[in-house]
């Protein structure tokens, strides 16, 4: 008698362990990216988003954050990472992988954007990619935001006022775009990602960098370099981010699960991105402003001269476009259409 009604208990037990319901009980996803968990973008913008998604699941997500490359690999690799399923879902630059991405480089471009546009300009990346790179540039990972930081900053140990202060200069820069840019302005740039900055700056190796103000609290840019140039209201250069999952991945999961994602991607959470990027501008910048640092804003016609001298950059890159059958001039268009659309709205997430 015993063993038959553990015989008809256990039957019982796998078939509802059997039943997809049970099954589905508890995902767990690896989330990989490239900065030190304190830094913004993932105090204020990717952990937020996880806790987001668990409770929107009831629990039955549950997302694991592994900062500053802690999975392996180099940051150029995240892209790969995410296709190959090394990891679950990765938040990346489209540059650091030259090339790649290219209909994602036309949001890099030099004063694309004005110095307050940053949530209109990733509503207008994430537009525009529904347009035109979902089922291109993007069509081997499931894209959940994309974003731009706020505007470019040049931080240096000597004073970069005038163009030709950049003669020689050693200068970091986040992507091709920006490469190609400070070269023909002058300098000397090197690519890296973002974390390898402050020891190249320690070191010598680099005489300055190009990075928005808000990651400079994380790596102690201020410290580092005690010069700083702004471009008033316009944006010398952003940078365009990749928010992606694996594809196989995504569509493993169950239908419900699937539109928790949904949910929680998509335009409004890219607009939502790129405003909270631009919030932390502000503390990061008050830090250089209280350590004395030398904060030097250009004036109209100032800018004027750097816009002019960056439009080779530009045409460089339409042309470079067409080559490939892009349609640069058309890519820039379209562009910055959205990006005028996207003004003065504030994205609901």
């Amino acid at each position: 008698m015993t063993i038959t009604r553990r015989s008809l208990l256990g039957a019982a037990a796998a078939l509802v362990l059997g039943t997809p319901a049970a099954q589905a009980q508890e995902v767990t996803l690896r989330l990989h990216q490239f900065l030190p968990a304190q830094a913004n973008v993932p105090a204020n913008i990717l952990i937020p988003w996880t806790e987001r998604v668990e409770t929107a699941s009831g629990g039955r997500i549950a997302i694991q954050h592994f900062p500053a490359m802690q999975m392996g690999g180099a940051p150029s690799e995240l892209a790969d990472q995410v296709i190959d399923g090394v990891a679950d879902i990765v938040w990346t630059v489209a540059g650091y992988t030259p090339g790649r991405f290219p209909r994602a480089e036309v949001m890099e471009l030099p004063f694309f954007m004005n110095a307050y546009d940053t949530e209109a300009a990733s509503r207008a990346y994430w537009q525009l990619a529904e347009e035109m790179m979902m089922d291109a540039d993007f069509a081997e990972m499931k894209i959940l935001g994309l974003w731009v930081h706020g505007p470019g900053i040049i931080h240096t140990s000597e004073p970069v006022r005038e163009i030709a202060d950049l003669r020689g200069v050693k200068l970091r820069a986040p992507t091709r775009t920006t490469n190609t840019l400070f070269g023909d302005l002058g300098a000397t740039p090197v690519g890296m990602p973002v974390p390898a900055v402050p020891e190249n700056l320690s070191r010598g190796v680099i005489d300055g960098a190009v990075i928005p103000w808000e990651v400079t609290g994380a790596l102690r840019i201020p410290e580092l370099v005690a010069n700083h140039t702004e471009f008033g209201d316009a944006a010398l250069y952003t940078t365009a981010f990749i928010f992606a999952m694996n594809r196989d991945r995504y569509e493993s999961l169950p239908e419900d699960l699937r539109a928790v994602m949904d949910a929680h991607s998509g335009l409004e959470f890219s607009g939502f991105a790129g405003r909270q990027m631009q919030i932390d501008d502000g503390p990061a910048r008050q830090v250089a402003v209280d350590l004395g640092n030398t904060i030097i804003t250009l004036g109209p016609d100032e800018v004027a001269e750097w816009k002019e001298a960056s439009r080779p950059t530009v045409e460089a890159w339409i042309a470079e476009m067409d080559d490939h059958g892009l349609d640069g001039a058309g890519l820039v268009a379209r562009a910055t259409a959205l990006l005028e659309q996207n003004r003065g709205i504030t994205s609901e997430f």
